[in-house]
Formats: C-alpha cells, sequence, structure tokens
C-alpha cells in the first residue's frame, strides 16, 4: 500500500499536466539498498511508478533552503525585531 500523500501528489501533477501520456523512457542501475529503502518508504514496488514518484517530488520541490539561504543579508535590520 502506497503512502497516504503519494495519491494526492499524483493527482497535483496530473492537474499540472505532468501526467499524460507515458513517451518517454528512462532507464538505470540502482543501489539495491537505495531501491528498498524507497520502496518501504513509499510502499511502491513498480519501477515505474517509484520512478514516477520521484519525478514528480523533484518536480514539485520548492528549494525553500535554497532560496532562503539567497536572501541573506536582504532583509533590512529590525525586520524580524531586534534579533
Amino acid at each position: 500500500m502506497a503512502a497516504p500523500e503519494i495519491p494526492a501528489l499524483l493527482e497535483a501533477a496530473l492537474k499540472r499536466g505532468l501526467l499524460g501520456t507515458r513517451d518517454r523512457q528512462l532507464g538505470g542501475q540502482f543501489p539495491s539498498a537505495l531501491v528498498e529503502a524507497a520502496q518501504a518508504a513509499t510502499g511502491l514496488t513498480e519501477a515505474t511508478d517509484l520512478l514516477t514518484y520521484a519525478l514528480v517530488k523533484v518536480a514539485f520541490e520548492d528549494n525553500f533552503g535554497r532560496k532562503l539561504l539567497e536572501l541573506d543579508g536582504t532583509v533590512p535590520p529590525g525586520t524580524f525585531g531586534d534579533f
């Protein structure tokens, strides 16, 4: 059984038009430990489902940490109080 957040994430990807016709093939070799850990964490056992989920996660990544670090020195002093 897939983790509960997966169907919602895939539905959002579908609404964004990211899950149309499967017209591109990807492949590769991965460490067994990594695949098994990903399968255990997600409940996805089929390679296509696992790769689709991984690609959707990357496509939806918000990059919050990177964006926050880019703000370093750009927020005026006193914006958040006297810290």
